[in-house]
């Protein structure tokens, strides 16, 4: 019943730590077929070292080297790309085989779990069965056997040889984690993917750093790294591990990662030294548009350009500064450059009609509903609002469209500022699923996030994914554009019973050392493996609620967090003592 404390800064700290083989081996499911031989490796980075590569703007692929022991991070063009440099494709071979799945509209079946085959635990419980997306993020191979899919060879030859991809792409059978190609070849494989396959499978990587390999991680690399995970043997350190991650930044830039240790480790690791160099990357805004009705709850009496000496403005696209003047008296400043529209409604009335990108849309949600003091805090209302449109708005030609209105989310008239903006970019796509979202200035209550107590969290030094955990531990964060959805099965009753049990618990362990009363956390049904404890996501995975048994597994798992700051929160032999005096004693 040993938890599993997960979180950005107990992620790290694991990672970090995990430099025994078999931390290595648990962080991705790319185990070797064949043996590598160490002469195989020799145009690999110095195994301690981390090791960042792109290939953007038609340009040649560059290459940032990052020393063991330093915490510098990429800064500059880096250097060309050795033609030489190399890498075992790994768990990256899964990314090619969903990408084809996709574009050529193939169908996939789940994979049925029969407990035959040990490489089951990447996949699913005995009995049970995982979709192709949940596939990709899990790392099951198994899935994505081309046998098992019914791949036809010649077909997929034809396919990426049309697409200029390199020749070790062009043979199915021999796509093996095991396979060595050079790095320069990879993301020029990964450029080729076509771009709606890539956006597509980009989509559902974001959960990689959500719940996948990557969990823990979102809170530097946002929504801007969309990468599959890779684990390898490493053959210039015996009995060692090498890993890292490769597919594309949010512009669809093709990236490599690796470096010692499992892809856990090395993510946690590269991700404060490679995020600043991922945040230049300009986040593009045309994946989904917004159309908001602004000023809804308020008639518009007129219009003036404030350019022209305050004259009328006949009805058209909005192109400058102007003034809006309301029927109530009221008149505010607005500013456009395209975005909006003046209209006439049905009845002759005039009305402003605005047509956003959805980060600009998120943007000005941002700037109107909260501000920016506390860029954590801006971007988990930034969450919060994209995850509220996604919920709330209707459709209308393709776009959303939402009224802006305190009865929903209000919108900035003008172009946001550039801290906004980032918070939008920063979490592109991000959103709350398998939850009702709602905030609020000031009231926190189920569901609905209070703006001010967001803002105290993030001084306090929450990352944007902990205080969305702080109100919606039972929500998947994934993008809205991937067919992902929750991953968290409520174990039925199991919170209720907390909300009755905690108050008891906390009067008995007041005077314990370290105990600290955590938020009530969700309660969800554990997939594989022991139940645990997911600090950062406010969680505890049990089996089931039946049982004494069952209610000590969940105490225990409770109390992990309950003393989560403190050395006894790793003391298996405290945590379930104290777990069953609790149940058993009720002391």
């Amino acid at each position: 019943m040993k938890a599993r404390i997960v979180g950005w800064g107990a992620a790290l700290a694991l990672a970090l730590a995990a430099w025994g083989p078999q931390a290595a081996l648990a962080a991705n499911a790319a185990k070797p077929v064949g043996a590598v031989s160490a002469a195989d490796n020799h145009a690999v980075a110095p195994a301690s070292a981390l090791r960042f590569a792109w290939l953007r703007d038609g340009a040649d692929a560059r290459l940032w080297t990052l020393a063991a022991g330093s915490d510098t991070a990429a800064q500059g063009p880096g250097e060309p790309l050795p033609a030489t440099l190399e890498t075992p494709l790994g768990s990256v071979w899964k990314l090619f085989v969903y990408a084809y799945l996709v574009d050529r509209q193939i169908a996939a079946p789940d994979y049925q779990c029969d407990g035959h085959d040990r490489e089951e635990v990447y996949c699913c419980m005995t009995g049970g069965h995982i979709d192709r997306d949940h596939a990709l993020v899990q790392s099951c191979g198994l899935f994505f056997e081309p046998h098992r899919l019914e791949l036809d060879p010649a077909g997929w030859r034809q396919y990426w040889r049309a697409r200029k991809a390199p020749a070790w792409l062009l043979d199915l059978y021999a796509l093996r984690p095991e396979r060595r190609v050079r790095v320069s070849e990879l993301l020029a494989a990964l450029q080729s993917v076509p771009a709606r396959a890539r956006d597509d499978t980009a989509n559902t990587l974001v959960s990689v750093v959500t719940s996948g390999r990557g969990e823990g991680t979102v809170s530097l690399y946002g929504s801007q790294l969309r990468a599959k995970t890779w684990t390898m043997p490493d053959p210039s350190n015996p009995g060692g591990y090498e890993g890292g991650a490769a597919g594309w930044l949010a512009d669809g830039t093709p990236v490599w990662l690796g470096g010692r240790g499992g892809s856990v480790r090395v993510l946690a690791a590269a991700a404060p030294r490679i995020a600043p160099l991922i945040a230049q990357s300009a986040v593009p805004d045309d994946r989904a548009c917004v159309v908001v009705d602004m000023f809804s709850r308020y008639p518009i009496r007129n219009v003036f350009d404030t350019r022209a000496g305050g004259r009328p403005v006949q009805a058209g696209l909005l192109d400058g500064t102007y003034s809006v003047s309301f029927e109530n008296g009221n008149a505010l400043p607005i500013e456009s450059h395209g975005e909006l529209l003046l209209d006439r409604d049905e009845a002759g009335k005039p009305r402003i009609v605005g047509r956003f990108g959805m980060n600009d849309y998120v943007a000005r949600v941002v700037e109107r509903e909260g501000d920016t003091a506390e860029p954590q805090a801006a971007r988990a209302l930034a969450v919060a609002a994209r995850s509220y449109l996604v919920q709330h708005a209707g459709r209308d030609r393709g776009c959303y469209r939402i009224d802006d209105s305190s009865r929903t989310q209000r919108v900035l008239p003008r172009v946001p500022r550039a801290a906004s903006r980032n918070a939008a970019d920063f979490t592109d796509g991000l959103v709350l699923a398998g939850v009702p979202v709602q905030f609020h200035h000031d009231k926190a209550a189920p569901g609905q996030m209070s703006w001010l107590d967001a803002r105290a969290a993030a001084q306090r030094g929450l990352s944007f994914d902990a205080i969305l955990a702080r109100t919606w531990p039972e929500a998947t964060l994934t993008s809205f554009a991937s067919p992902l959805a929750g991953d968290c099965e409520p174990v039925i009753g199991a919170r209720d019973w907390l909300r009755r049990e905690t108050p008891k618990w906390d009067q008995r362990l007041a005077g314990e050392a370290g105990y600290e009363e955590p938020e009530i956390p969700a309660v969800c049904e554990v997939i594989s493996g022991k139940p645990y404890a997911d600090a950062g996501r406010n969680r505890v995975y049990i089996r089931r609620l039946r049982s004494d048994d069952d209610r000590i597994a969940l105490a225990h798992e409770y109390l992990h967090l309950a003393f989560a700051h403190h050395p006894r929160g790793q003391d298996e032999a405290f945590i379930e003592q104290t777990a069953r005096k609790l149940i058993l004693t009720g002391s």
